[in-house]
């Protein structure tokens, strides 16, 4: 199954690709305030989150110490892991991501080396690169699948026994609130939040509930060991922040709270460690 050439229909699978929208994806979330405090936060979170990030780690791991990025997109996470001293192979259905991701990646040819790309859904990893995996990274992927469950299911069988799962997934529960916010009150009620998948719309069609995410990863043998929200407080603000003190001034609020009950539960994102069975 190859990705859609046309961004305003879905795969053949139900999927998602992005096929066209690479340039909006750029200028719309990583180079606006929203995107600089999702990367920030990941930034923040991510070796506290992750075993295979702690000191050592990839000289630990040895030959096992390689990545796989599953729906890369852009490349940011994948050049995140290189200069950590991972190997990363970063898969990307969208045959525009992965020119982006590409283009990322010579402009820094002293990480370039350590990163693969493979023009590869998540469905058809398990011929591809099976793996086993010590370390998955899948993040804002599943949302955009028409059966986030079994793309679940797949991650794990990717696994190794033991091996950690970076899941990061758009949260249902925080999309709702925001409809309410916006005044969408009969959307919201009757829960009608789901995208379409359909032309330059970035609403997932598979927006994920916290609820759901527990119920599947007991289900596929995988373990919750750490959670956290990204982006609980910026979507709404009245104004993005003003200059870099008051962006600077979020990102601590976004850090201080994002784990914290209740308030991690309306992050935008939610960010996981799974573990998975040994």
């Amino acid at each position: 199954m190859k990705p859609s050439a046309n961004a305003l229909e879905l795969s053949s699978d139900g999927d998602r690709y992005f096929d066209g929208l690479a340039d909006k994806f750029s200028r719309s979330l990583y180079n606006a305030p929203r995107g600089e405090l999702r990367l920030a936060l990941l930034d923040a979170l991510l070796p506290d989150m992750l075993a295979s990030l702690q000191a050592g780690a990839p000289q630990r791991l040895a030959s096992t110490s390689t990545v796989l990025d599953v729906g890369g997109g852009l490349g940011q996470q994948a050049l995140w892991f290189a200069q950590r001293g991972f190997q990363v192979n970063l898969t990307e259905p969208s045959s525009d991501m992965l020119t982006h991701a590409e283009k990322a990646l010579q402009s820094r040819p002293e990480l370039a080396e350590r990163v693969r790309c493979y023009p590869l859904a998540l469905q058809h990893l398990s011929d591809a690169l099976p793996g086993p995996w010590r370390l998955i990274v899948c993040h804002a992927v599943l949302e955009w699948l028409g059966n986030p469950r079994q793309g679940l299911r797949q991650l794990s069988e990717l696994l190794a026994p033991g091996g950690e799962l970076s899941l990061m997934v758009f949260n249902r529960d925080a999309l709702r609130f925001s409809n309410v916010v916006k005044g969408n009150l009969q959307k919201a009620q009757e829960d009608r939040l789901e995208g379409l998948g359909l032309g330059q719309r970035l609403t997932p069609i598979s927006p994920l509930t916290h609820a759901q995410i527990e119920a599947w990863s007991q289900e596929h043998g995988l373990k919750i060991q750490q959670v956290a929200g990204i982006r609980i407080f910026q979507d709404y603000l009245h104004q993005p922040p003003q200059g870099v003190g008051e962006l600077e001034r979020l990102i601590a609020l976004e850090k201080q709270f994002c784990r914290r009950e209740p308030h991690w539960r309306l992050g935008r994102y939610l960010l996981y460690t799974l573990v998975k069975a040994s």
